[in-house]
Protein backbone atom coordinates (compact mmCIF):
# COMPACT_ATOMS: atom_id res chain seq x y z
CA UNK A 1 0.00 0.00 0.00
CA UNK A 2 1.11 3.63 -1.50
CA UNK A 3 0.54 5.83 1.46
CA UNK A 4 1.89 9.00 -0.41
CA UNK A 5 -0.60 7.94 -2.93
CA UNK A 6 -3.77 7.98 -0.24
CA UNK A 7 -2.40 11.34 0.93
CA UNK A 8 -1.92 13.06 -2.52
CA UNK A 9 -5.84 11.82 -3.08
CA UNK A 10 -6.76 13.67 0.20
CA UNK A 11 -5.11 16.60 0.09
CA UNK A 12 -6.69 16.79 -3.93
CA UNK A 13 -9.69 16.98 -2.03
CA UNK A 14 -9.00 20.02 -0.22
CA UNK A 15 -7.11 17.53 3.20
CA UNK A 16 -3.58 18.50 4.23
CA UNK A 17 -2.33 15.00 4.35
CA UNK A 18 0.78 14.03 5.48
CA UNK A 19 2.57 10.10 5.60
CA UNK A 20 4.85 9.51 8.69
CA UNK A 21 7.05 6.51 9.77
CA UNK A 22 5.98 5.78 13.27
CA UNK A 23 3.36 8.02 15.92
CA UNK A 24 6.59 9.18 17.63
CA UNK A 25 6.82 11.20 14.53
CA UNK A 26 3.81 12.35 14.80
CA UNK A 27 4.01 13.73 18.25
CA UNK A 28 6.70 15.24 17.53
CA UNK A 29 5.40 17.39 14.71
CA UNK A 30 2.20 17.71 17.02
CA UNK A 31 4.06 19.24 19.73
CA UNK A 32 5.48 21.77 17.05
CA UNK A 33 1.87 22.99 15.26
CA UNK A 34 0.09 23.06 18.88
CA UNK A 35 1.03 25.99 20.13
CA UNK A 36 1.65 25.76 24.72
CA UNK A 37 -1.34 28.38 25.19
CA UNK A 38 -3.76 26.44 23.07
CA UNK A 39 -6.67 24.00 24.39
CA UNK A 40 -6.98 20.82 23.18
CA UNK A 41 -9.52 18.25 22.49
CA UNK A 42 -9.75 14.60 22.12
CA UNK A 43 -12.01 12.42 21.02
CA UNK A 44 -12.30 8.86 21.73
CA UNK A 45 -9.48 7.07 20.30
CA UNK A 46 -7.78 4.09 20.94
CA UNK A 47 -4.95 5.39 18.32
CA UNK A 48 -4.51 8.72 20.41
CA UNK A 49 -4.70 7.28 23.49
CA UNK A 50 -1.62 4.67 23.17
CA UNK A 51 -0.02 7.49 21.63
CA UNK A 52 1.07 9.60 24.67
CA UNK A 53 0.14 13.03 23.13
CA UNK A 54 -2.74 13.34 26.03
CA UNK A 55 0.61 13.24 28.93
CA UNK A 56 2.82 15.11 26.65
CA UNK A 57 0.37 18.14 26.15
CA UNK A 58 -0.75 18.21 29.71
CA UNK A 59 3.20 17.76 30.93
CA UNK A 60 3.64 21.22 28.55
CA UNK A 61 1.27 22.73 30.20
CA UNK A 62 -1.96 22.83 27.48
CA UNK A 63 -5.30 22.33 28.68
CA UNK A 64 -6.65 19.04 27.12
CA UNK A 65 -10.11 17.62 27.35
CA UNK A 66 -10.57 14.25 27.17
CA UNK A 67 -13.09 12.35 28.57
CA UNK A 68 -11.21 9.03 28.83
CA UNK A 69 -9.71 11.05 32.08
CA UNK A 70 -12.72 11.50 33.48
CA UNK A 71 -14.84 9.89 36.60
CA UNK A 72 -18.16 9.01 34.08
CA UNK A 73 -20.00 11.77 36.02
CA UNK A 74 -17.80 14.51 33.93
CA UNK A 75 -17.73 12.93 30.68
CA UNK A 76 -20.80 14.71 29.45
CA UNK A 77 -19.22 18.12 30.26
CA UNK A 78 -15.63 16.95 28.95
CA UNK A 79 -17.03 16.03 25.54
CA UNK A 80 -18.74 19.76 25.23
CA UNK A 81 -15.49 21.10 26.15
CA UNK A 82 -13.50 19.05 23.92
CA UNK A 83 -15.93 20.00 20.62
CA UNK A 84 -14.55 23.54 21.87
CA UNK A 85 -11.88 23.68 21.72
CA UNK A 86 -8.64 25.21 19.72
CA UNK A 87 -7.35 22.09 18.38
CA UNK A 88 -9.29 18.50 18.07
CA UNK A 89 -7.32 14.86 17.82
CA UNK A 90 -8.88 12.09 16.93
CA UNK A 91 -8.84 9.24 14.86
CA UNK A 92 -11.31 7.45 11.85
CA UNK A 93 -13.04 4.43 11.72
CA UNK A 94 -12.14 4.13 8.22
CA UNK A 95 -9.52 5.95 5.48
CA UNK A 96 -11.00 5.35 1.49
CA UNK A 97 -8.45 5.47 -1.06
CA UNK A 98 -10.85 7.85 -2.26
CA UNK A 99 -10.31 10.38 0.02
CA UNK A 100 -13.02 10.33 2.53
CA UNK A 101 -12.90 9.82 5.99
CA UNK A 102 -15.70 7.15 7.08
CA UNK A 103 -16.86 6.92 11.05
CA UNK A 104 -19.18 5.49 12.95
CA UNK A 105 -19.95 6.90 16.51
CA UNK A 106 -22.49 6.32 19.57
CA UNK A 107 -22.62 9.46 21.60
CA UNK A 108 -21.65 11.81 18.09
CA UNK A 109 -19.17 13.95 19.81
CA UNK A 110 -16.11 12.85 18.20
CA UNK A 111 -17.79 12.88 14.61
CA UNK A 112 -19.27 16.20 15.00
CA UNK A 113 -15.86 17.73 16.38
CA UNK A 114 -14.30 16.74 12.99
CA UNK A 115 -16.49 18.59 10.70
CA UNK A 116 -18.27 21.04 13.11
CA UNK A 117 -16.73 22.78 16.05
CA UNK A 118 -12.49 23.20 16.39
CA UNK A 119 -11.07 25.52 13.50
CA UNK A 120 -7.96 22.95 13.37
CA UNK A 121 -8.46 18.69 13.62
CA UNK A 122 -5.95 16.30 13.68
CA UNK A 123 -6.76 12.94 12.24
CA UNK A 124 -4.31 9.96 12.85
CA UNK A 125 -4.56 7.01 11.63
CA UNK A 126 -2.48 3.60 11.03
CA UNK A 127 -2.01 1.74 7.64
CA UNK A 128 -4.38 -0.58 9.30
CA UNK A 129 -7.59 1.79 8.63
CA UNK A 130 -6.60 2.46 4.86
CA UNK A 131 -9.15 0.26 2.73
CA UNK A 132 -10.36 0.47 -1.10
CA UNK A 133 -13.95 2.27 -0.29
CA UNK A 134 -16.47 3.68 1.74
CA UNK A 135 -18.39 0.55 1.93
CA UNK A 136 -15.50 -1.25 2.89
CA UNK A 137 -14.61 1.17 5.67
CA UNK A 138 -18.27 0.82 6.98
CA UNK A 139 -17.58 -3.03 6.93
CA UNK A 140 -14.24 -2.76 8.39
CA UNK A 141 -15.85 -0.83 11.28
CA UNK A 142 -18.91 -3.14 11.95
CA UNK A 143 -16.60 -6.45 11.76
CA UNK A 144 -13.33 -5.43 13.50
CA UNK A 145 -13.60 -2.25 15.54
CA UNK A 146 -17.23 -2.76 17.23
CA UNK A 147 -16.47 -5.98 18.05
CA UNK A 148 -13.52 -4.66 19.95
CA UNK A 149 -14.96 -1.69 21.40
CA UNK A 150 -17.52 -3.57 22.61
CA UNK A 151 -15.36 -5.66 24.52
CA UNK A 152 -13.49 -3.19 26.39
CA UNK A 153 -16.75 -0.92 26.86
CA UNK A 154 -18.15 -4.15 28.29
CA UNK A 155 -21.31 -3.87 25.96
CA UNK A 156 -23.76 -6.25 25.51
CA UNK A 157 -23.99 -6.38 21.94
CA UNK A 158 -24.32 -9.56 19.41
CA UNK A 159 -21.32 -8.35 17.51
CA UNK A 160 -18.75 -8.78 20.90
CA UNK A 161 -20.02 -12.37 20.41
CA UNK A 162 -19.98 -13.13 16.69
CA UNK A 163 -17.31 -10.62 14.95
CA UNK A 164 -19.86 -9.29 12.56
CA UNK A 165 -22.72 -6.93 13.02
CA UNK A 166 -26.68 -7.39 13.53
CA UNK A 167 -28.15 -4.39 13.17
CA UNK A 168 -28.85 -4.69 17.11
CA UNK A 169 -31.61 -2.10 18.88
CA UNK A 170 -30.78 -2.77 22.47
CA UNK A 171 -29.34 -0.03 25.14
CA UNK A 172 -25.83 -0.82 24.61
CA UNK A 173 -26.06 -0.45 20.79
CA UNK A 174 -23.04 1.80 19.67
CA UNK A 175 -23.41 2.63 15.97
CA UNK A 176 -25.58 5.29 16.42
CA UNK A 177 -24.05 7.72 14.06
CA UNK A 178 -22.32 7.38 10.85
CA UNK A 179 -20.52 10.28 9.22
CA UNK A 180 -18.46 10.24 5.49
CA UNK A 181 -16.37 13.34 5.08
CA UNK A 182 -15.77 13.82 1.58
CA UNK A 183 -14.09 17.00 2.14
CA UNK A 184 -13.45 20.04 4.76
CA UNK A 185 -15.78 22.57 4.75
CA UNK A 186 -15.19 26.21 4.44
CA UNK A 187 -13.11 27.25 6.95
CA UNK A 188 -11.95 24.31 8.53
CA UNK A 189 -8.52 22.69 8.53
CA UNK A 190 -8.47 18.41 8.86
CA UNK A 191 -5.42 17.70 9.02
CA UNK A 192 -5.19 13.79 8.03
CA UNK A 193 -1.91 12.01 9.59
CA UNK A 194 -1.21 8.84 7.78
CA UNK A 195 1.17 6.30 9.82
CA UNK A 196 3.25 3.69 8.41
CA UNK A 197 2.25 1.77 11.09
CA UNK A 198 -0.83 -0.79 12.30
CA UNK A 199 -2.29 1.20 15.04
CA UNK A 200 -5.76 1.43 17.41
CA UNK A 201 -8.53 -0.61 15.55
Amino acid sequence: MNLKEVADVFNKRGFKARVFDSIQQVNDVLLEEIEPGQSVGIGGSITVNDSGIYDLLKERGNTVYFHWKVPPEERGGIRKLASEADVYLSSSNGVTKEGRLVNIDGFGNRVASMFYGPDRVYIICGRNKVVETEDEAVERTRTVACPKNAERLNRNTPCRKTGKCHDCLGEDRMCNIKVVIECPPPGKEINVMLVDQELGY
